[in-house]
């Protein structure tokens, strides 16, 4: 299968890119940066920006099937990559009949993303971090899920939790809309998008994937994935 990645050299678009040839699927990496890129058989790189529609288009073209992990870290100011990026794919996909898609959201945008025992972070972090730092990153994904929800497409929205680097995919929990767990780990939340090119369990629903086998500690992914990214 013909498949188009794009944010392909993203934390978690690596994980994707490397199972999806893994798989034997023909992959198709859009990224800004090509030179992040090894080249191998298998692999066709394409330098694109997810905004730019020309681009994006050449891209899709003759692919099967797409897997969009755009990303930015978080920031207070106003965020539209996620809704723009994907309203950009999809009408690509449009054009060109290309039907599948799965794509990266997040956990907090269900209300009902509680963890079960983790006081400390329901309770500090995750008002302190996701509904107000995080803010405008949560509120755009909200937008890109409406854009996605009402595309037509055979799309799939991926929701993981918290997420860190793991070397290697564990026996992660996948369940539609929202999963009882505070960590997702990217190799899994790779597995889980990958799994879907072959499998439609989760054909225009959301896909909560959760990882239950390793835990980070919270203080230093807070470090990693907030602080740190910003310098």
């Amino acid at each position: 299968m013909r498949t188009v990645v794009f944010g392909a050299t993203g934390p978690t678009g690596r994980q994707v890119t490397e199972q999806a040839l893994a798989a034997g699927h023909e992959v198709v990496a859009v990224t800004r940066r090509p030179g992040a890129v090894a080249p191998r058989p298998g692999l066709t790189v394409v330098t694109a920006d997810a905004l730019d529609a020309d681009a994006v288009d050449r891209a899709v073209a003759g692919s099967d099937a797409v897997l969009a992990s755009l990303g930015v870290p978080l920031s207070p100011r106003p965020i539209t990559v996620y809704s723009r990026g994907n309203a950009t794919i999809v009408a690509a996909m449009h054009r060109h009949g290309v039907k599948r898609l799965v794509t990266v959201s997040s956990s907090v945008l269900d209300p009902r993303w509680r963890p079960t025992g983790e006081f400390f972070f329901n309770t500090v972090m995750d008002p302190l971090v996701n509904r107000r730092f995080g803010r405008t990153a949560h509120e755009d994904m909200r937008r890109m899920e409406a854009v996605v929800r009402d595309s037509g497409l055979d799309w799939t929205i991926a929701r993981p939790s918290g997420l860190f680097d793991h070397h290697s995919v564990t026996r992660y929990r996948a369940a539609e809309d929202v999963a009882d767990g505070l960590f997702t780990a990217r190799s899994d939340l790779a597995a889980s998008m990958v799994a879907q090119l072959t499998d439609d369990r989760f054909v225009r629903r959301a896909m909560a994937v959760i990882t239950t086998d390793v835990r980070p500690r919270i203080l230093g992914l807070l470090w990693r994935e907030v602080v740190a990214k910003k310098k």
